[in-house]
């Protein structure tokens, strides 16, 4: 099919190769314009401002959203007057579900289709296949379900309910990477600092990574970490940040009268580490990287 990119960061670009190389026809655009010159090389449209995306798709039209969390009500507020009754909006990015269900009133009230995508698997997934969740009605699922096949690693895509469904689903699955984080870190810690043993940490990922009950996709680029920037991991930020998905998860659950002590403990660990780093921490950050790119260098 043919559709309209929005947001050519670390995720936004490698969909978009995907995409293309799914025989996808995908016009492009970026607030600036050397990720839109690079989309170029890789065989999409370039696109340059947003009425000049809109007039490279015919209706009705599809336009994917991969941009901030924050950004996502001032892109769709420029996007709205330019479309028309019958076109698509698909948020795949990492919104609050609250915010996500009432965009979808909004947008839907004019006519124009809205579903949220929530994407994990990180650039790489984005890149090769992702997981997706989806949410929306029924039926535009089953419209975009090909480009959502395409854009997904087998079977790793699936319909999860109405409008915010997708978001929400992936709201909770950061949260349980959160405390899934949190646990690896504790525990290599424990390792690090007993006193009885000089214990191999990279041979310790290494066989907790081949068959153990814990063997995970965590486990392993922790591992990977560690071959590439030694177990000490001295240069990697022991002060953890935290991105909202693990806090609107505690919010929540707060709400639904749920209790999450493991998730909302290593949400209050990230923001104590503020000023105050851990070997835990610093595994947590480490694989912060491995799987999002994110910057986590001693400053």
């Amino acid at each position: 099919m043919k559709l309209g990119y929005i947001g050519l960061g670390k995720m936004g670009m490698g969909m978009v190769q995907n995409m293309i190389e799914h025989g996808h026809e995908v016009v492009a655009t970026n607030r600036s314009k050397e990720p839109v010159d690079v989309a170029v090389g890789y065989g999409a449209v370039g696109a340059y401002s947003y009425e000049e995306l809109v007039a490279n798709l015919e209706a009705p039209r599809t336009i994917w959203l991969m941009v901030p969390w924050q950004s996502v009500d001032e892109v769709i507020g420029e996007m709205l007057p330019l479309l028309t009754e019958g076109d698509t909006i698909i948020d795949g990015g990492n919104s609050p579900y609250k915010e996500t269900i009432r965009r979808a009133q909004e947008i839907t009230s004019k006519g124009i289709n809205f579903m949220d995508v929530g994407v994990s698997g990180g650039p790489s997934g984005a890149r090769a296949g992702a997981c997706m969740m989806v949410g929306g009605t029924k039926e535009d699922f089953l419209r975009y379900e090909q480009l959502i096949k395409d854009s997904s690693l087998t079977d790793g895509y699936g319909y999860m309910g109405g409008h915010g469904a997708g978001h929400f689903v992936k709201m909770v699955h950061n949260g349980i990477e959160y405390g899934m984080m949190q646990a690896i870190g504790e525990g290599f810690e424990v390792m690090q600092k007993a006193p009885e043993f000089t214990i191999d940490l990279t041979e310790v990922a290494r066989v907790y990574n081949t068959g153990s009950v814990i063997e995970s996709r965590l486990v392993g680029w922790l591992h990977k970490a560690f071959l590439e920037e030694g177990e000490s991991l001295q240069n990697i930020s022991g002060e953890v940040k935290h991105s909202g998905e693990g806090l609107w998860t505690v919010e929540a659950a707060k709400r639904n009268g749920v209790p999450v002590p493991i998730i909302e403990g290593s949400l209050e660990f990230r923001e104590a580490s503020q000023g105050n780093p851990s070997y835990t921490g610093q595994v947590v950050s480490a694989l912060r990287n491995q799987f999002g790119g994110h910057d986590v260098k001693k400053g």
